[in-house]
């Protein structure tokens, strides 16, 4: 009956997954991937900095003073439901600013939660199968069933205001305002299962007394209003997707409000110019962006996908 069940439910997500891309129309649909202005050189970055590129969606790569993290790592074709091997989804507009086998080995992989665009089963395999039981990995409450089976050095499970440290770096996980299932048939805490239920972090990483906040993914909320003395150099927040999914997702001007709120003195995009999810066009999240950016006290570090900022 399991395996029955199981089935049934890889093929409805499927379905799903195949058909919501129809209902959403885009100028980019018919053409091949946009080609990016920009391409990271890890092996050239100091590790006496902290450095950051934004590699594409939510995945940035950050060299934290010689550690080397990676957040919500998505370098495929495709998203979605993980079938034979690969994903049946929504297909990429633009490629990863690093393919994998370019990519420094992580010290340490953060994932926000288990939507299939931030928790992508074929990538995390990949990295896994890669570097077996070498890359400690951080996720949200009641997400480790879904990477489990891979051979990781450490999978930790961080809840809300959990903190752990490893391999020096200091983790801290936040309450973010999003939506958790995986498939919409599973329990999440915004629907108000808070005790078995898929949940969703930020997370603040420390090291060496350099502070970045990743924010995963989120809609306007004031729930990271507490870290506003923890001094943050770097905040990496979600753009895109508001257009009509604005109760779930914040839009450009939110995302730097909540960003300015907390005193982060840079401010990375993320969430945007990889998978057609919404309605807004293309651009209009980077330019929204960087018209917003005049009113907040904050610095812009990077703009597009495959550009490298440095805090020395």
């Amino acid at each position: 009956m399991r395996r029955k069940e199981f089935i049934k439910k890889s093929i409805y997500a499927a379905g799903a997954t195949i058909l919501s891309p129809l209902f959403l129309k885009t100028e980019t649909e018919a053409s091949p991937l946009i080609k990016l202005n920009y391409k990271p050189e890890p092996s050239k970055w100091r590790n006496d900095s902290l450095t950051v590129s934004w590699i594409g969606h939510s995945t940035v790569l950050i060299n934290f003073l010689g550690k080397w993290i990676i957040t919500d790592p998505v370098l495929f074709e495709r998203i979605g439901v993980y079938f034979f091997g690969g994903s049946i989804g929504p297909a990429r507009v633009t490629p990863p600013a690093l393919e994998i086998h370019e990519f420094p080995k992580p010290d340490l992989i953060l994932l926000s939660h288990a939507h299939m665009d931030h928790m992508d089963y074929p990538t995390l395999r990949a990295f896994a199968l890669k570097h077996p039981n070498e890359i400690d990995v951080v996720t949200a409450y009641l997400t480790k069933d879904v990477i489990n089976d891979l051979p990781w050095k450490s999978l930790t499970v961080l809840d809300w205001n959990d903190e752990k440290i490893i391999d020096g770096i200091r983790i801290r996980a936040n309450e973010v305002k999003h939506f958790g299932w995986r498939f919409p048939w599973e329990k999440d805490r915004s629907r108000g299962y808070m005790k078995d239920g898929r949940s969703y972090n930020a997370y603040l990483i420390e090291y060496n007394n350099k502070k970045v906040l990743f924010g995963g993914d989120m809609s306007l909320h004031d729930k990271l209003r507490p870290l506003k003395d923890e001094k943050i150099d770097i905040a990496i927040m979600p753009i895109g997707a508001y257009n009509p999914w604005i109760r779930n997702h914040c839009n450009p001007e939110q995302a730097l409000q909540m960003a300015s709120e907390i005193n982060a003195k840079y401010f990375i995009p993320i969430h945007t110019k990889t998978f057609k999810q919404s309605s807004e066009p293309f651009g209009e999240p980077i330019e929204w962006m960087n018209r917003a950016a005049k009113n907040f006290n904050i610095k812009i570090a990077l703009e597009e996908i495959g550009q490298t900022f440095s805090l020395t």
